[in-house]
């Protein structure tokens, strides 16, 4: 059993070299918003709803303000009447790279003009809806942290339904594991119950097929369009379909 992280290894790389906060406190909050419009909201009985505060709790969110947009989900948050839509957007960036854009906006105008001028201004253009969705699975994705024993890894993966993983090699230890969306619930579950140091649990579009990218120029292109993408606050995950050779990663984030 193995797995393949690609822009998802090369941000994680990115983000430990530049000390970069995740996301912003407005994405993280409309998160938990659309969470608990969608389902109940208790974050016990709505897995999306627990995932999408345990970020904000990482992030250093108050709790006041998570208790607030929760409210605001659910519909009992006097004096807010503002709706957030959930769109994915479709476009290429430089060489023909497949991006698939997830965002929570309350301004479908305002939204498109935002990713189009990222977009234009980075060597890419803004497609219609299904020009790349074709090229990707929806999957969920768990993150370990720390040291990780890969026998027990195996089993907990089996047990909780896991499609596949991979650990991390570098100096930051951990893993990753892929599921069905319908079983990340049940696998986050079996791998917190085997003592692993669970991090993060999402949906995530993974591409099925890849772009090799070895020139600089493209490469540093591509970096610049996705960090841009992923400033955006009605943007909440970015995906890409490129992989990018080991020396224009050291020498792109170092």
């Amino acid at each position: 059993m193995a797995g393949h992280s690609k822009w998802a290894n090369i941000k994680r790389q990115k983000e430990r070299v530049d000390a970069k906060k995740g996301k912003t406190f407005t994405q993280l909050s409309r998160a938990i918003i659309v969470a608990a419009r969608h389902g109940l909201p208790d974050p016990a009985a709505n897995f999306q709803l627990r995932t999408a505060i345990e970020k904000a709790k990482a992030a250093g969110i108050p709790n006041d303000n998570i208790e607030r947009a929760i409210a605001k989900g659910a519909g009992t948050y006097e004096n807010d009447d503002t709706t957030y839509e959930e769109i994915r957007y479709e476009g290429y960036g430089p060489g023909g790279v497949a991006i698939l854009i997830e965002a929570l906006t309350d301004n479908r105008n305002r939204t498109a003009a935002d990713l189009r001028a990222a977009f234009s201004k980075n060597g890419g253009n803004l497609g219609e809806t299904g020009c790349v969705s074709w090229m990707f699975d929806q999957k969920g994705v768990v993150i370990l942290q720390g040291e990780v024993n890969e026998d027990i890894l195996l089993e907990a993966s089996v047990e909780g339904g896991a499609d596949t993983y991979e650990v991390f090699d570098d100096e930051e230890m951990g893993a990753e594991i892929l599921s069905e969306v319908e079983n990340l619930d049940m696998l986050t579950q079996t791998l917190k119950e085997k003592n692993f140091n669970v991090t993060e649990a999402e949906l995530r579009w993974i591409p099925n097929n890849m772009v090799e990218v070895n020139d600089p120029e493209q490469g540093q292109s591509l970096l610049k369009l996705m960090d841009t993408l992923e400033s955006l606050d009605d943007v909440q995950n970015v995906t890409a379909n490129f992989e990018l050779a080991e020396e224009l990663i050291e020498a792109n984030v170092a």
